[in-house]
């Protein structure tokens, strides 16, 4: 299957470096982008045909992926919209919402809205799929292959599931990255070293989730397990609990995913 990337950021980036890792053929792989030192780089690094411009060579693909800002994607779509023919077309962009791209597109529907998170450029993402309905099930299963090679997938039955995806993992690592600089503060206002503190926290965590991957017991169990009656983390999770921070973690997802609707009402507008 040919793909054809719109972009060549970050995430772009981590899709075709898992896909050759994949075993991906790279002949198989475009990539348009219009800075130059994005396209040394991958050319570089991944050893993939880079394009400046979109045309009909380019775009003729099994298979696009739009991995640019929301902000470019209507532009993006104009430029596309004539070079379409049945390719099918993914879309990693937050939240622009199926319908609209498919507007944009002058009505073009094979679309698979994704997703992802940073968490790919390690090859350990997770990535959310809602397939538009002219999409079949060859066509979800060449997304699923695509997003797999940079992590677990999820099909959704909902597009409107995506801003609570958008807020729990899009989102989450962000919130993961901050715990970990809390923890590490924490760590060094108790007299440890920076370097001892950053992988005390970093090791910990990691620990922390393989055990709850491993397990069958729901967190609560495994937290209860750690926490010895009259002991020190029984102290912690007090003061935990009575600043009410997992009130106001469940607050701020909940304020993610608001976002991520007022986006595609935003990014939507005619």
């Amino acid at each position: 299957m040919n793909v054809t990337f719109i972009g060549g950021g970050n995430m772009a980036g981590a899709m075709i470096g898992g896909l050759v890792r994949k075993r991906w053929p790279r002949k198989a792989i475009r990539v348009v982008e219009i800075t130059a030192a994005v396209r040394d780089r991958l050319q570089r690094d991944l050893k993939v045909a880079t394009h400046a411009a979109l045309d009909a060579r380019t775009a003729r693909s099994d298979c696009i992926v739009l991995a640019i800002k929301p902000q470019q994607m209507r532009e993006a779509a104009q430029a596309l919209k004539p070079l379409l023919a049945s390719q099918l077309v993914i879309t990693i962009a937050a939240g622009i919402r199926v319908k609209d791209l498919s507007r944009w597109l002058g009505g073009y529907q094979r679309i698979v809205r994704v997703m992802p998170n940073t968490p790919a450029l390690a090859l350990a993402g997770v990535s959310g799929l809602y397939a538009g309905r002219a999409v079949t099930a060859a066509g979800r299963a060449a997304a699923e292959k695509i997003l797999g090679a940079v992590g677990k997938t999820l099909w959704l039955e909902r597009e409107d599931d995506l801003d609570a995806v958008t807020a729990v993992s899009g989102s989450g690592p962000a919130y993961v990255f901050y715990f970990i600089e809390a923890l590490e503060r924490a760590a060094r206002e108790l007299g440890l070293g920076a370097d001892a503190a950053h992988s005390l926290v970093l090791e910990t965590f990691a620990g922390a989730v393989k055990l709850a991957a491993q397990a069958t017991e729901p967190p609560e169990t495994l937290r209860g397990r750690v926490t010895s009656k009259g002991g020190t983390t029984e102290r912690a999770l007090a003061s935990m609990e009575a600043d009410r921070v997992k009130e106001a973690i469940v607050r701020a997802v909940k304020a993610a995913a608001g976002r991520s609707r007022e986006l595609g009402d935003e990014l939507g507008k005619d």
